[in-house]
Order: C-alpha cells, then sequence, then structure tokens
C-alpha cells in the first residue's frame, strides 16, 4: 500500500477521533503516504501532523460544488491505492466512487456505496455502546486488524510554547460552549461550580472565537479569584496543549472532550440531553462522566441535541448538581 487517503469532513469532534484510524494505518503500512480531507476550518487540526504528507480542504461552505470538483480532479491526479470514506453523505461518496483508487471503501448507508470496492454495514444503536472510534476501525480492520487506535493530536512546539505561561502552577482548564444549546450545560451552573472550586487554583475557559461572549458573562458573574477566558485566543492545538497538563477539564459532549481524549488528559464530560451509549464518550484513562441523576423518559432526545429544549424545563441539565462535578477534583487541586 503506497498511497492512503481518508475522508472525514464532518465536525472537529469527528476528525479527531478520526485520527485513531491514521495511528492504525501508519502502524501498518509505516512507509506509506497517508493524506486526510477535511472540511475548510479544520485543517488547523491537523498542522504538522506527523503521519500525514498532505491535507486537502474541501471549501464546503463558500463555494461546496465548485471545490468538490476541484478535489475529484486532484484526488484522481494522485493516484491513491486506497480512499477510506468515514463519512455516509453523496458528495464525498461521489469523490471516493469515481477517484480512480484501487480500493474503496465506505460504509453502506452511504448513497454512493454501490460503486465502492468494499462496503461495510455501519452500525449504529443506543443498546450496543460502540464507540465512534471503534464503527470508524471496521472501515480499516481487514487491514490493520481488529483492535482500534486511540485518537491522538499533535500540537506543536510553537503550540505548547503559547500556553507554557499558563502552566506555572496547578490549574483548571473549563470548556462551557457547545453548538447546540441542548449539550451545553447552562452558564449560571457552569459559574456556581467556579463558585466552590478552591480559589487558589487558577481557571481557564477554552472556546472559539464565537464562545467570547459567554465566557465574559461567567467570568462577570463568579466569585472565583482567578479565572481566565482564554475563548478565541488560542488555536485548537494550543488549546489542546494547554489541556494536556491541566488538573482536571469540565467540558460538555462536545470538540473539546476529544481533544482532551486525543491528549490523554484527565476530563469530566458533562451530558445534558445526549448519552455516552451513542458512542461519543471520553477515551482518556483518566474520564468522569456527569449526568442527572433523575430518570427522565424525554432523555435522551436527539443524537445532536437542539436549539432548546422540547419540552422548554431542560431538566437534564439542571438536575445535575455542583456536588457531582466537585466529587470528581483530584485531591491535587484542592492543595494550596
Amino acid at each position: 500500500m503506497q498511497r492512503i487517503l481518508v475522508i472525514q469532513t464532518a465536525f472537529i469532534g469527528d476528525v479527531v477521533l478520526a485520527t485513531a484510524m491514521l495511528e492504525s494505518l501508519h502502524k501498518t503500512y509505516p512507509e506509506a503516504t497517508i493524506d486526510m480531507l477535511v472540511r475548510k476550518g479544520n485543517e488547523g487540526l491537523l498542522r504538522n501532523h506527523p503521519f500525514l504528507s498532505e491535507i486537502l480542504v474541501w471549501e464546503k461552505q463558500t463555494q461546496k460544488y465548485r471545490s468538490l470538483f476541484q478535489l475529484l480532479k486532484k484526488i484522481r491526479q494522485k493516484k491513491y491505492d486506497w480512499v477510506i470514506n468515514v463519512q455516509r453523505y453523496a458528495a464525498t461518496g461521489l469523490l471516493t466512487a469515481f477517484s480512480g483508487a484501487a480500493r474503496k471503501t465506505g460504509f453502506d448507508k452511504n448513497p454512493f456505496s454501490f460503486l465502492f470496492t468494499e462496503t461495510i454495514k455501519h452500525e449504529f444503536s443506543r443498546d450496543k455502546e460502540w464507540h465512534e472510534v471503534a464503527r470508524n476501525h471496521v472501515l480499516i480492520a481487514s487491514a490493520t486488524g481488529p483492535l482500534p487506535g486511540k485518537p491522538r493530536l499533535y500540537p506543536t512546539e510553537a503550540d505548547f510554547a503559547s500556553v507554557k505561561n499558563f502552566q506555572s502552577q496547578p490549574y483548571i482548564c473549563l470548556a462551557p460552549a457547545s453548538v447546540w444549546f441542548t449539550k451545553q450545560f447552562p452558564a449560571d451552573q457552569w459559574v456556581a461550580l467556579l463558585n466552590r472550586l478552591p480559589g487558589h487554583i487558577p481557571v481557564y475557559l477554552l472556546g472559539a472565537p464565537g464562545d467570547v461572549l459567554l465566557g465574559d458573562t461567567i467570568v462577570h458573574n463568579t466569585t472565583h479569584p482567578q479565572v481566565m477566558n482564554l475563548a478565541g485566543k488560542l488555536n485548537l492545538l494550543a488549546s489542546a496543549a494547554l489541556m494536556e497538563k491541566a488538573e482536571m477539564n469540565y467540558v460538555n459532549d462536545s470538540a473539546p472532550m476529544h481533544f482532551a481524549s486525543a491528549m490523554n488528559a484527565p476530563v469530566t464530560a458533562v451530558y445534558c440531553s445526549t448519552i455516552p451509549a451513542f458512542g461519543y464518550g471520553p477515551l482518556s484513562d483518566t474520564r468522569f462522566v456527569i449526568e442527572t441523576p433523575i430518570t427522565l423518559d424525554c432523555r435522551p432526545c436527539g443524537l445532536h441535541g437542539h436549539a432548546a429544549c422540547p419540552r422548554g424545563h431542560f431538566n437534564c441539565a439542571r438536575h445535575i448538581t455542583t456536588e457531582q462535578l466537585l466529587s470528581v477534583l483530584p485531591a491535587s487541586a484542592n492543595t494550596n
């Protein structure tokens, strides 16, 4: 196997989880040239990745179809031996089907799967608690073996240097935002947690530029003396680098949780409307899942969450207590 292309054009967290495939492929084919195709905005996750030769970028938002056919032309020119498509949608199915690769692998739910040389059944069931990393791995298991790798990110020296000043003493990271309202622990409940955390330990709020206002609101309302809003100030890999050495990382069911997994950083994942059984839970050696202790007949209300609670009460978040969140804080964080 000489040239391999992995396609994953979904969201940030999905790309992080797909890096587990890069680990397995490189281990099996250490001399192979491996490329990865992602949507515009996610390429920063893979900057200087040691196993990748090139990152192909789909300008999905601004020039969707023009960029798609430009990519198809480039893919055909590169003459891949194996194209592996993690996505189940038509656009990437077209790229795979007409890639010209000798081996074209993807899931059976892709509309173009009938043109693939190898089609794998996609299984998704909350009753089978199968992690997304394992679901993706079945695409390459015949070549790499049955055991999936772990997702991994590779911050650069510059990324580590950019956060060094924040690491002079023990600290906690907190990523309060989510794209979906019902996957985001409410700001006032984050504030309640901060108000109970030891005052001597710095807390860094992480997020994208669009999360700055949320971070500022939390900082304004907390009585904790050492909370700093870093949302929009660190790139993706620098955020991951900072999370790696934290005493604890508090996150939603969102991309920062997967950053923690990829850095094997300690993590506490707060699940509101979604559940870990969907297969997107944390993978770090030190990991905790916090959920409502109350059984709700409306939970989960969807795979990705909603813009508002369908029933208006948001009990899946409101019944989570500050004590639950404090219970997982390591003793080292409580030591002055």
